[in-house]
């Protein structure tokens, strides 16, 4: 057995909960590399919200998803992941299946542009209302940057206190890494 790397875990997660017709949310769309797995997991009867606060990630999103032909499978905002009750219709809350969140900041910019706890922990709740019984929301958690260590004691500490009757939470990670290594959250609901 090889050990899986930490994204390709969290894919695995996904290739395990998303089905054909399901509805999907890309948290943080960054270079558009897991909105465009979603859109491929859900397929053509599926949809997938995106979610990114900035412009340079919304356009290297949707230019992926063009590029695969795949562009009519989601639609993104530029707006933080938090505003996820608001912007999807209910009829696809009702059928929302899986979430993915990449916590920190977007590769090759601006690193003062960071996820924060506050932003991601209301993410994380309101997914959690509308989440689908066998439902899965996966956290990459990136934390060696000024404050992702904040973050990550705060998501960590909440996903701790779930109940455990209504939510299995598993964390996956590399222990022997220099740097802080990123790990995965991942929260099942019963």
């Amino acid at each position: 057995m090889k050990l899986k790397r930490v994204l390709q875990y969290a894919h695995d997660l996904m290739e395990d909960t998303l089905t054909e017709g399901d509805i999907a949310i890309d948290g943080t769309c960054g270079n558009g590399h897991d909105t465009l797995h979603l859109c491929k997991l859900v397929g053509s009867s599926g949809h997938v919200y995106g979610y990114d606060i900035q412009k340079q990630a919304v356009n290297n999103t949707i230019a992926r998803l063009e590029a695969d032909l795949l562009s009519e499978r989601a639609t993104i905002f530029q707006q933080s992941h938090d505003q996820i009750g608001s912007t999807i219709p209910h009829k696809d809350l009702s059928r929302l299946k899986a979430a993915i969140f990449n916590l920190g900041y977007l590769p090759g910019s601006d690193k003062s542009i960071i996820t924060t706890p506050e932003g991601t922990l209301r993410s994380i709740n309101s997914i959690l209302q509308h989440l689908q019984p066998g439902g899965l929301i996966v956290l990459v958690v990136y934390h060696g940057h000024p404050g992702g260590r904040e973050e990550k004691d705060e998501v960590l500490q909440f996903v701790t206190s779930l109940e455990q009757n209504s939510y299995s939470v598993l964390q996956y990670g590399f222990i022997n890494q220099k740097n802080s290594p990123p790990f995965v959250l991942a929260i099942e609901k019963k």
